[in-house]
């Protein structure tokens, strides 16, 4: 089923951007934004990052950490989901 706001998000355990693993456990009790983006170096990639980027001191006056995922590694991402 999809995932609706408010929804707890599932399990989940990735690489990072240096091979190190990173999971839903790592950011417990802390508020963060997890986005997804459709494929590396890519115009579209690169607006979505740097609107985070540009903004990055708000969320880190409201406490939350950015996280964003190629989404290709969706299946890494769920598939230990639930």
């Amino acid at each position: 089923s999809e995932l609706q706001i408010g929804d707890k998000a599932p399990a989940f355990s990735a690489p990072d951007d240096s091979g190190a693993k990173l999971s839903l456990k790592d950011f417990k009790g802390e508020k963060f934004v997890l986005y997804f983006y459709p494929k590396d170096d890519t115009p579209g990639c690169t607006k979505e990052a740097c609107t985070f980027t540009e903004n990055i001191s708000a969320f880190n006056k409201l406490g939350v950490k950015v996280v964003g995922s190629y989404i290709l590694i969706l299946p890494i991402f769920f598939s230990h989901a639930l």
